[in-house]
């Protein structure tokens, strides 16, 4: 059996649920041939530059563009035009794919980014490839563009997700409400205590995460500046080191101060609360660590639909500014059982068998077991 899981390198998101998928099917079966395509490694370099550094470009400098174009390629009346636009320059720049995927003709095409999903969706509607196709939908709220003619089965992240599916046509059978793949360290039961005196932090303060992605945007240092005689305070600047200078020279006695990470998953067990943006990755694996979550510096679009369907659910508090935040914060300090209020609604939201049961979805009928 041959298994494609395939993501394109537009935000960390996409490619970290495509990881997870890859090295989680990989150990299950190892008499399937499962390979890790990136789309945009294999199109041209003008159209793989404008999708991987667009986005971030736009959202640092020219947010009210990004609201505009996320708006525009929502509206019911102009999408059939954004469709057939899109659809033109996605076959001009993606034949290398195209060839890929007919070539190998995989049993299963896992796809965690709408691009990989409307290739293998066009090259199915035409009998070019036979493969089943899997489309995991890597956010809370559904844009337009998941939503392709082809695609056998939709992997979505909660009933209201699957809700929104129902509203734009899909049949309820092709809709798997499984959650949002992620690491699975993440499911890791660790020793909140252990990991505290490994980090070298105090054991019994309240314990507040603050990260907001690979670049570190958002009020970060207004955050720690006011919260931080309050509250002991891990802060990952990740890439941005002037941040990173910025908070070290403060030399804060209850301030934590990392640059990039690659132990996110230990610093969730250490906290109590995380201050951060609501992409619909990170927020699946909050969720896993039962923290509580304060969103800030959410971008329009798919973020505000993933914060409102957190709301829904009443497990998130949205902050619009640093001030707002440690108001969020002392209320959780002075009344713990409001902490303990959102663990419990987090339990019946989050979804820690994912993994296992998209692997037991796929490989429905393939005569493989689910494990």
């Amino acid at each position: 059996m041959k298994i494609f899981v395939t993501f394109a390198s537009a935000g960390t998101g996409h490619a970290r649920a495509a990881e997870a998928i890859f090295e989680y099917f990989r150990k299950k079966d190892k008499n399937s041939e499962v390979k890790l395509i990136d789309v945009l490694a294999n199109s041209n370099r003008l159209f793989r530059f404008i999708y991987s550094y667009g986005y971030a470009f736009l959202v640092h400098h020219c947010l009210w563009l990004w609201s505009l174009g996320f708006y525009i390629t929502c509206t019911r009346t102009l999408y059939p035009l954004v469709k057939l636009w899109t659809a033109i320059v996605n076959k001009l720049n993606t034949r290398k794919n195209e060839d890929i995927f007919i070539r190998e003709n995989p049993d299963f095409i896992i796809s965690t980014h709408f691009l990989p999903s409307k290739i293998a969706a066009y090259l199915k509607r035409k009998n070019r490839i036979s493969s089943k196709l899997f489309t995991v939908i890597t956010d809370y709220e559904v844009h337009p563009f998941w939503v392709a003619e082809g695609t056998d089965a939709y992997i979505v992240a909660s009933e209201a997700t699957k809700n929104e599916l129902l509203a734009k046509g899909i049949s309820s059978g092709k809709i798997k409400v499984l959650g949002i793949p992620v690491d699975e360290k993440f499911l890791r039961k660790e020793d909140k205590g252990k990991i505290r005196l490994q980090l070298g932090i105090d054991m019994n303060k309240i314990t507040v995460l603050v990260v907001t992605g690979s670049f570190g945007i958002g009020p970060i240092e207004d955050i720690v500046d006011a919260l931080h005689q309050d509250v002991q305070i891990l802060v990952v600047c990740a890439r941005n080191k002037k941040l990173l200078e910025r908070l070290k020279s403060k030399n804060y006695a209850n301030v934590k101060v990392l640059g990039f990470v690659n132990n996110i998953e230990e610093l969730m067990s250490a906290a109590d609360i995380i201050v951060t943006k609501p992409g619909g990755v990170t927020i699946s694996e909050l969720l896993l660590k039962e923290l509580a979550p304060v969103f800030i510096s959410t971008i329009s679009g798919q973020e505000t639909g993933n914060l409102k369907v957190m709301q829904g659910y009443g497990v998130a508090t949205q902050a619009r500014n640093y001030k707002d935040v440690k108001n969020i914060v002392l209320g959780f300090k002075s009344r713990p059982e409001k902490l303990e209020a959102i663990r419990e609604k987090i339990r019946k939201v989050k979804k820690p068998e994912c993994l296992k049961e998209l692997f037991g979805v796929v490989c429905e009928g393939s005569g493989r077991a689910s494990g």
